[in-house]
């Protein structure tokens, strides 16, 4: 079972082992005659969440971000985060060894074309770009006369003695009762895919979709159950699936073996050269530009683009769908059970953010099936809640102010489904401002949960239905409104999201947060946050074209006591009522006596 861990930004011994650590580095690029080496965030699969293994970046920095890139020159060096760790970074980072710079406002290879000179050499490790990054940077070298080179090991690799052991958790079969469909035949619609692309084999570099296409579930990754695995599915012949055998009992390896042969990760590059003279799929954006470079020595093709099982994984089947209502239900519970804790403790004025966090975890391991969280909790009291992707630590917690916002979104991972929630509360009486803007997002939030819309409609196009209302007064906010949601997989799932950039269709099977929020700086922080998931709308007589809507599948209370009921509509304040009935209905027979008659006032008619 996992267990809570917050972060302590300040360490002195940190820093000063970072700056041996460049020092090392630095003589190791000169033996090898480089001029400079680039240190991504990332493992070889592109992964959200890193190994400990792979946490090259904040073993050579101290910098322990989840986002965040390193440049190391012979006289000088940068480390690149986003807005969400400037504070952590300027607390954990060295900075008479690394300049600190902003990811978006200067990126790297930005930087990089400024601070090298012609005829300089920058390495980089293949494995850990895809192809596209390693272009920009070759361009952004090759601007400035310099050029970048692919090293055959990582030099950090070389250096890190104490670097711990890759993973080693059992890959597990996912149940054909959850899976909903057996790997034969989604490798059969793979195999369709690749016909439609003219493609000759499939390189599968993202391990959820391994996981999906496999029906395996692994524990390699924090917080989604992923093995670190590849596979090769050819449009004729016998598909590869490359996993340390280690990993694999009697029983796992024979139903896969029914299917694929099963190989150990490291055959996965000459087992390229079988591709000669053919088009080989290669997923733009988790494909390693190693492995391009491995399929051209080999004389194959390879071919980037999007890897089509991503699409195929999005769309849930009956199996997953009914998974996932089956364990927002539990989940709902378990919120709802930690909304009655808290209104009942906060007021107390001795709780703080971290208290919060362990306790909602607790709620969540009390239903005997919770397997991790979803992701780290972001739970934010008065300004902290501004931070929309704040994370607690030992330094930052904060306690729960009277008359002040707190604003938690978290999530769960059960066997058979993934959750995402987000709510804000109020800690006594709101002011009149907290609950326009608590209105206008709850209106932009109706705003996506009752919208029908036609066939091969985007998530771009839906995106203004969740900022209508926060525009009228001049407001917006900086994130995505929603994006996928895998089952029993990543929390955070592409190819489909609404947003501004969402320009992927949403089909009928999806599963997507609704998610807007406003923030204020230095103040309060506000989301509501639901997963829907795409069906069929009833067709109006006349109708030309088939339409969708969105089944809202979270079930827990939104705050009453925020909402400004003179700015709904009648429909948007019926939506609300139908709402807390249907969660008074299904989730006030799984809780507590106490929390009952929580629920009862908490879900009550506007």
């Amino acid at each position: 079972m996992f267990k809570a861990h917050f972060q302590t930004f300040d360490d002195s011994s940190e820093r000063a082992a970072s700056a041996a650590r460049v020092a090392a580095l630095r003589a190791e690029l000169t033996r090898r005659g480089l001029d400079g080496f680039l240190v991504p965030r990332a493992d070889r699969q592109q992964n959200e969440y890193l190994p400990a293994s792979e946490e090259r970046l904040a073993w050579l920095t101290g910098f322990t971000g989840s986002a965040g890139f390193a440049i190391v020159l012979h006289d000088r060096g940068a480390v690149f985060v986003d807005g969400r760790y400037t504070v952590q970074a300027d607390a954990q980072i060295d900075k008479n060894v690394f300049a600190i710079a902003h990811l978006v406002e200067t990126p790297p290879d930005q930087w990089l074309t400024q601070n090298v000179t012609a005829g300089q050499k920058v390495g980089y490790d293949a494995w850990l770009h895809t192809s596209d990054q390693v272009e920009r940077f070759r361009q952004a070298a090759a601007t400035a006369g310099a050029e970048l080179v692919a090293v055959e090991d990582n030099p950090i690799d070389a250096l890190w003695h104490d670097r711990p052991a890759p993973p080693s958790g059992p890959v597990t079969l996912r149940d054909i009762k959850l899976a909903g469909e057996s790997a034969a035949e989604k490798l059969q619609r793979v195999r369709g895919e690749l016909t439609k692309l003219r493609a000759d084999a499939l390189v599968v570099s993202d391990p959820q979709n391994v996981a999906w296409t496999f029906n395996i579930r692994g524990s390699d990754i924090a917080h989604t159950p992923l093995a670190l695995a590849f596979a090769i599915v050819p449009r004729d012949g016998r598909p590869a699936l490359y996993v340390d055998g280690a990993k694999l009992d009697n029983e796992t390896r024979h139903a896969l073996e029914d299917v694929a042969d099963v190989r150990e990760p490291a055959a996965l590059a000459g087992d390229l050269a079988a591709f000669k003279d053919k088009t080989v799929r290669l997923d733009g954006a988790s494909a390693a530009d190693a492995l391009s470079r491995e399929v051209q020595m080999r004389g194959g093709k390879p071919a980037a683009g999007a890897d089509p099982i991503t699409l195929m994984k999005a769309v849930k089947n009956h199996a997953e769908i009914a998974g996932m209502r089956a364990a927002h239900i539990r989940d709902g519970a378990a919120v709802t059970r930690f909304l009655a804790w808290l209104d009942r403790e906060a007021p107390r004025g001795t709780l703080t953010e971290i208290d919060a966090v362990a306790a909602l975890e607790s709620f969540r391991r009390e239903t005997g099936l919770l397997k991790d969280i979803s992701f780290p909790t972001i739970a934010g009291a008065g300004p902290n809640g501004a931070i929309v992707h704040y994370r607690v630590t030992r330094e930052t917690n904060r306690k729960l102010g009277v008359n002040e916002l707190f604003l938690i979104d978290s999530g769960a991972q059960y066997e058979d489904g993934t959750t995402d929630i987000t709510r804000t509360v109020v800690i006594g009486e709101p002011t009149a401002e907290m609950r326009d803007r608590f209105t206008r997002v709850l209106k932009g939030h109706i705003g996506i949960a009752t919208a029908v819309f036609p066939e091969n409609t985007s998530g771009a196009q839906l995106d203004p239905f969740a900022r209508h209302a926060l525009w009228q007064a001049g407001l917006d906010f900086d994130h995505g409104t929603g994006h996928g949601v895998g089952s029993y997989l990543s929390v955070h799932e592409g190819p489909a999201r609404i947003s501004k950039l969402g320009h992927v269709t949403l089909r009928r099977g999806m599963i997507l947060s609704n998610e807007p929020g406003y923030y204020k700086t230095a103040e309060y922080g506000i989301r509501i946050e639901n997963l829907v998931l795409v069906i069929a709308a009833p067709e109006p007589a006349g109708a030309e074209k088939p339409l969708n809507a969105f089944e809202t599948l979270t079930l827990a209370p939104i705050d009453r006591r925020l909402i400004n009921t003179r700015m709904l509509t009648g429909k948007e304040r019926h939506w609300l009522d139908s709402y807390h009935a249907r969660v008074h209905e299904v989730v006030g027979p799984l809780v507590d006596s106490h929390t009952q008659a929580w629920l009862a006032a908490a879900t009550r008619p506007l």
